[in-house]
């Protein structure tokens, strides 16, 4: 994980008058005649005698989103270039969303860069420094030329608002909550001949024993002798063999218990029910759920939420082999009850429906499950917006945390006609509904059949926000995107604060 050298400045004219900084950071807005300055910008502004709007006005710039102008300072500062960065249109007020996209992008903008001051801060601390941070982030461990390195250093400007206290407190939550979206980065970023489900769980334990945490393997023997059929169905066909893993961190003084359950499938060819050839590769990010939850346990921890919060993790990688399972084979999930499986690249439910029957047994108050989970979810919301269903309480709840981070989750029901397309002419239910209308909901309520009665749970379906296969946007980058990370980290704290 490599991540920039971060800092807190208190007088922004006293520190740009002394700044070792090589870039100055500042933001835009568009207004109706050209870019306007951001709050912050007042001191770069004065060294430029007021003049600095229109000369990045003359330099074409128009303040809209995400935008990046360069103007070199000839001197009027130590530092030898002034980034301007758009906000887009400020409405009734910047929001944080706003600045943390434009601090992405100036943290792409500023790879090669030593050192850089931002002052984006002024207008959301937290904000600046997660987009700042995950916009810089670069994954080239599999490369043998690196290009050029994120930004090096980085000097945030205090808020003219609140304590040292309280900003070295805000500095310290975003820079923990951009590491953990960079740990589920890297590992989703890990290709799959490195990444299965012995080393995902190698990787696991290493961060568990790092951080304290108590922490379990099930492997295959152990799978089978407890009955996790889901799990094991799933991976039989490749030859390197299932587990589930538990993390769990429990301070002192637990206020609620809150299960995180993630699918870790460390690739899916579809199984006998084969994918295309087009994009199988995407695949690769099919355990996005899982590395979500596993830096979440691990920033609950950094944090010390006063929350028990246990992970648990089921991974498997879903090949076809003469050791696959098969689309009419019934499996016996843990719990007792039976699946009749239609088609094999239905697996995510499989595994997932085993740990979350294993996750309620530990009597959680809140249950909150992530995954790449349906195609649907795509043809429904698009890339950027994942499904959340559940409880309908903890579901509205966990969709508004969700579009407030940034995240974009919506509310999604769960309609109670579709229930009856799961039927099984064999077993108590089917992994599919056999048609291609609401693939989203009824995944979802496949899952409801195994949710404990009474347990407020929520399902995430990120299966279009967790890859980026386009272009860089904001702070985020191709790849892995680290979604709903900096969700789960804000219900935790909703649920800390308000139970």
């Amino acid at each position: 994980m490599t991540v920039p050298k971060l800092a807190l400045s208190d007088n922004t004219g006293e520190a740009l008058a002394k700044t070792r900084a090589d870039v100055v950071v500042i933001g835009t807005l568009a207004g109706e005649d050209g870019p306007l300055l951001a709050d912050g910008a007042a001191a770069v502004d004065a060294a430029f005698d007021g003049r600095l709007a229109g000369l990045l006005a003359t330099l074409g710039a128009s303040g809209k989103a995400e935008e990046v102008v360069k103007i070199p300072t000839l001197g009027k500062l130590p530092a030898g270039v002034v980034l301007a960065v758009g906000l887009g249109k400020a409405g009734d007020g910047v929001t944080p969303e706003q600045v943390r996209r434009a601090a992405g992008a100036a943290g792409r903008a500023l790879a090669g860069t030593d050192r850089a001051f931002v002052t984006l801060s002024e207008l959301d601390l937290q904000a600046a420094v997660e987009g700042t941070v995950l916009g810089a982030y670069v994954f080239t461990a599999y490369r043998s030329e690196k290009g050029d390195a994120p930004v090096a250093k980085v000097d945030f400007a205090s808020p003219a608002d609140g304590t040292s206290r309280e900003h070295k407190a805000t500095l310290k939550a975003a820079t923990s909550i951009a590491e953990a979206v960079i740990t589920t980065r890297d590992l989703i970023n890990t290709p799959p001949n490195d990444l299965y489900p012995a080393s995902f769980a190698d990787r696991a334990k290493k961060l568990a024993e790092d951080n304290g945490l108590e922490f379990e393997v099930l492997d295959e023997k152990a799978l089978k002798r407890k009955g996790f059929g889901g799990i094991l169905g799933v991976g039989g066909g490749s030859s390197r063999p299932p587990r589930l893993v538990r993390i769990g961190y429990k301070p002192a003084k637990a206020a609620k218990k809150v299960a995180l359950v993630g699918k870790g499938i460390t690739f899916d060819s579809g199984g006998i029910s084969l994918k295309p050839a087009a994009n199988m590769d995407h695949m690769t990010s099919d355990m996005s759920g899982a590395a979500g939850v596993l830096a979440s346990v691990v920033l609950a921890a950094k944090l010390k939420y006063p929350l028990e919060v246990v992970a648990h993790i089921p991974l498997a990688e879903n090949l076809p082999s003469g050791t696959s399972y098969r689309p009419g084979d019934v499996l016996t999930m843990y719990g007792g009850k039976t699946v009749e499986v239609l088609n094999t690249d239905a697996e995510g439910r499989l595994i997932l429906a085993d740990t979350m029957v294993r996750a309620a047994e530990e009597n959680p108050d809140y249950l909150i499950e992530t995954s790449t989970l349906t195609g649907a979810q795509v043809v429904s919301l698009g890339h950027r917006t994942a499904g959340v269903m559940g409880s309908d309480d903890f579901r509205d709840r966990v969709a508004g945390v969700m579009r407030a981070t940034g995240e974009n989750g919506w509310a999604m029901p769960l309609p109670e006609e579709l229930r009856a397309d799961l039927d099984s002419r064999l077993a108590d239910l089917a992994n599919i509904t056999g048609h291609r209308w609401g693939g989203m909901l009824a995944a979802g309520i496949f899952l409801r059949e195994f949710v404990a009665d009474g347990l407020d749970w929520v399902h995430i379906d990120i299966a279009g926000p967790s890859f980026n296969t386009g272009a860089p946007w904001g702070y985020t980058g191709k790849g892995g995107t680290g979604v709903p990370v900096r969700t789960i980290a804000a219900v935790l704290a909703d649920i800390a604060a308000n139970g």
